[in-house]
C-alpha cells in the first residue's frame, strides 16, 4: 500500500539546539517506530521506500544520537531496554541474527530485509527504514506516485518556527522536508517570498531562501493555483519598496513564468499559463506597460542603484557594481516582454502594441549606450524589428507605405536622417548610430523570416517539424543591382556631407550593410552561404 501523508517511512531526529523547538509538545514516538509496528513497517513502508533524502554529512555530524526502538522479540533486561541499541554492542546484533534466522515462517529474504533495517537503526542522526540496495520488490512505486503535501505533523513543526520567527529553523526544516514526493503548501511558499526573501535580512539568509525556493520550483513547478506571488506584490516591490532581495525575487518570478510557459507550450495549453494570467496583451495590457516602465528604469539606471550606496561615490568600481543588478534586471524584464509577445498566439499584433509602448521612451533616452543596451538586450527579434521600424519611419523625410521587408529596409538607407534628438554633437557619430540600427534591423528581420516568428508558437512548432521554407513577401525580392546603387548613393551623400577625411567607421558599416543585403538575397539563403562579392567602392575603401 502507498504511504499516506500522515504515515512516515523514515524517522528523523533534529538538533537539540533548535531553541524553543525543544519545548514542542511532541511525543517521542513520533520520531521512532514502536516495537509492535516493525513488522508492519517492512510491508507498508517497503513499498514506498524512504520519504525523504538523507541529509548531507555535515548535517549528520551535528545531529545527536537518538534512542532507536528495539524489536519486541529481542530479550533485554529492564535496565538495558532504557538505553539505545548501540549499547547492546555486537552481542545484540548477534542475538538478533540468530533469532531472525530461527523464527518460524521467516524467509531468508525477509531476514535480510529485517537485518538491514536494524543496521540503519545503528546509525546516528537520521534513520531510514529502506530496503537494501540489492533487494527492491517494488522499485518504481514511489517514483510513480503523485506528489503530495508535506505531512501535517511536519508542517506543524515548520509553522512553529514561523510563529517564533526562527528563520534558520524554517529554512532547515523545509529544505529537509521538500522532496520529489512532497511539496509545501502555497501559503508556506508565500511566506518564504513575502516575509523572508523580501525582508531586509542578511545576504546569507536571502541566498538560502532563494535556493530553497528554486529547489521547490525545480521539483514542483508553480502553476496559476500554486504560485507564491501575485502581480500586486511584484509591482509593489519594483516601484515602492526596494528590499535587498528584490533582484532575487525578480529572478524567481521570471523562473516560475518561464517553467510554466514551457510546460504549457508542450501541452499546447498556453491559455492556462501564468504568463497568460499576468502578461497577456489582450487581458492585462496595463501589466505589460508596467514591465516596459521597469525596463526603461533599469536601462537608464533609475531605481536600480544600490540602496546602501553613499552619496558622492562615483568611482568606476562603484558604478560597475551598481550597473550589474540593473543589467540583470534588464535581461529578466526583456524575457517577460518576450513571453508577452507570444502568449496570446498573435505575436505580430502583440509586438506592434509593445513596440508602440517603448517607442516614446527610447526617443527620450539621452545616452547612445543606453539606447543600444535596450535594443541589443531584446529577447524577441520580432519586437526589436517593430521598434526599429517605428524609429526609422519616424526619421524618414518621405515615409513609405511598404510593409516591413528587405525593400523597406533598403528604402530606409536612402531616406532616413539622423534619428534622435538626444545624440552627440558630432555629425558623423549620429550617422554611425543610424547605420548601427539599420544593420541591427536587417539581422533581426532575417531571424524573423528564417524562424517563422510572425506565426504563433503552435504553428511555428509545426513549421519547424515540417522543415518548412521561410515565407517571403514580394517586397523581399530585390536585385543585387539595386543594393549596389543604393549603397553607392548613400556613400556619395555621406562624403559630401562629412567631407574629408571620411570616417572609416561609416564606410565599414555601409559595406557591412551591403554584404548583409547580398547574403540575404542569395537564392536558397539559409544563413551559412559564403559572402558575395563587394561593390567596387567598398573594395577601394577597405584597401586604403
Amino acid at each position: 500500500s502507498f504511504c499516506s501523508p500522515e504515515q512516515n517511512c523514515s524517522t528523523t531526529t533534529f538538533n537539540s539546539d533548535l531553541g524553543s523547538l525543544a519545548s514542542m509538545l511532541l511525543d517521542p514516538d513520533l520520531f521512532s517506530l514502536s516495537p509492535s509496528s516493525l513488522h508492519s513497517s517492512s510491508s507498508s513502508c517497503g513499498n514506498c521506500g524512504t520519504e525523504e533524502e538523507t541529509p548531507h554529512t555535515s548535517q549528520l555530524k551535528e545531529l545527536p544520537t537518538s534512542p532507536s526502538p528495539v524489536p519486541g522479540n529481542i530479550a533485554t533486561s529492564p535496565g538495558k531496554a532504557k538505553g539505545p541499541l548501540l549499547e547492546e554492542g555486537d552481542s545484540a546484533l548477534k542475538t538478533a541474527t540468530q533469532q531472525a534466522t530461527s523464527t518460524p515462517g521467516r524467509t531468508t529474504a525477509d531476514s535480510r530485509v529485517w537485518l538491514n533495517k536494524l543496521r540503519y537503526f545503528r546509525r546516528s542522526g537520521v534513520h531510514h527504514l529502506s530496503f537494501h540496495a540489492g533487494f527492491h520488490p517494488l522499485p518504481l512505486l514511489c517514483t510513480q506516485q503523485k506528489a503530495e503535501l508535506i505531512p501535517s505533523r511536519r508542517l506543524s513543526m515548520v509553522q512553529t518556527t514561523i510563529e517564533e520567527n526562527f528563520l534558520e529553523g524554517t529554512l532547515h526544516l523545509l529544505n529537509d522536508f521538500v522532496s520529489g514526493q512532497h511539496y509545501p503548501p502555497k501559503e508556506t511558499i508565500s511566506h518564504l517570498v513575502r516575509h523572508i526573501l523580501l525582508n531586509p535580512h542578511q545576504g546569507e539568509v536571502l541566498k538560502d531562501t532563494y535556493m530553497l525556493l528554486m529547489k521547490i520550483q525545480m521539483l514542483h513547478p508553480a502553476t496559476t493555483s500554486t504560485m507564491g506571488w501575485n502581480w500586486a506584490l511584484l509591482k509593489y516591490i519594483m516601484e515602492d519598496q526596494k528590499p535587498p532581495g528584490r533582484l532575487l525575487f525578480l529572478q524567481y518570478v521570471v523562473q516560475t513564468l518561464e517553467d510554466d510557459f514551457q510546460h504549457n507550450l508542450r501541452l499546447r495549453l498556453l491559455q492556462k499559463s501564468i504568463a497568460k494570467k499576468v502578461l497577456s496583451c489582450n487581458g492585462c495590457f496595463s501589466n505589460v506597460k508596467e514591465v516596459v516602465e521597469w525596463l526603461v528604469a533599469a536601462v537608464t539606471g533609475i531605481g536600480f542603484s544600490q540602496p546602501q550606496e553613499a552619496e558622492g561615490t562615483h568611482s568606476a568600481a562603484a558604478r560597475a557594481e551598481c550597473s550589474s543588478p540593473a543589467a540583470r534586471a534588464m535581461f529578466l524584464l526583456q524575457r517577460m516582454l518576450s513571453m508577452a509577445v507570444e502568449v496570446d498566439r498573435s505575436p505580430n499584433c502583440n509586438s506592434y502594441k509593445i513596440a508602440d509602448l517603448i517607442f516614446p521612451f527610447i526617443l527620450n533616452i539621452p545616452v547612445r549606450s543606453q539606447r543600444e543596451a535596450l535594443l541589443n538586450s531584446m529577447d524577441s527579434h520580432l519586437l526589436r524589428c517593430k521598434l526599429l521600424e517605428m524609429m526609422f519611419h519616424h526619421s524618414c523625410d518621405v515615409p513609405t507605405t511598404l510593409p516591413l521587408s528587405l525593400s523597406k529596409i533598403l528604402y530606409f538607407l536612402g531616406h532616413s536622417s539622423v534619428l534622435l534628438q538626444y545624440q552627440v554633437s558630432s555629425t558623423w557619430q549620429r550617422w554611425d548610430e543610424m547605420l548601427e540600427y539599420l544593420s541591427l534591423l536587417l539581422i533581426s528581420y532575417q531571424n524573423v523570416i528564417l524562424d517563422h516568428l510572425r506565426s504563433s508558437l503552435y504553428e511555428r512548432m509545426d513549421l519547424i517539424i515540417q522543415k518548412a521554407k521561410p515565407r517571403l513577401q514580394d517586397d523581399d525580392e530585390i536585385s543585387h543591382l539595386d543594393i549596389y546603387l543604393k549603397t553607392e548613393d548613400f556613400l556619395s551623400r555621406m562624403q559630401q556631407l562629412l567631407g574629408q577625411p571620411f570616417p572609416l567607421q561609416i564606410n565599414e558599416k555601409v559595406c557591412m550593410i551591403q554584404q548583409l543585403f547580398l547574403i540575404f538575397t542569395c537564392p536558397g539563403h539559409s544563413g551559412d552561404e559564403p559572402f558575395p562579392k563587394q561593390s567596387h567602392r567598398c573594395d577601394l575603401e577597405q584597401g586604403s
